[in-house]
């Protein structure tokens, strides 16, 4: 990399180019929780990242909507049942906003 000039800070620019979706907080627990799962269930992740029913709601409908996770819904002993499951596509985003991060870190 060459050094910045006034007009493009250090490897700002490729702030701007980080997958919005996953950057959020909150989206971001969810994702690197459900990265080193095959699967997790909502009370768990609700558990785990400290997000309330409607908050952890909320994120996974974003995520789900970007096809970046797979949510299974059902009933276990008559009580509903949330499983929540990386796609295919959610891995390889979450790889990549992790090589970005990586990379817009990295010392010289």
């Amino acid at each position: 990399m060459t050094d910045p000039t006034p007009e493009q800070p250090v490897d700002i620019i490729n702030l701007a180019d980080v997958d919005r979706v996953i950057h959020e907080p909150a989206r971001l627990i969810i994702m690197a929780y459900l990265s080193m799962v095959e699967s997790a269930d909502f009370l768990f992740l609700m558990q785990q990242t400290g997000l309330t029913f409607g908050n952890l709601s909320s994120h996974m409908k974003k995520l789900e909507e970007a096809k970046y996770i797979e949510v299974h819904k059902e009933f276990v002993d008559r009580r509903p049942h949330t499983m929540l499951k990386l796609t295919k596509s959610g891995r390889t985003a979450f790889k990549e906003y992790k090589k970005q991060m990586r990379h817009l870190f990295e010392d010289e």
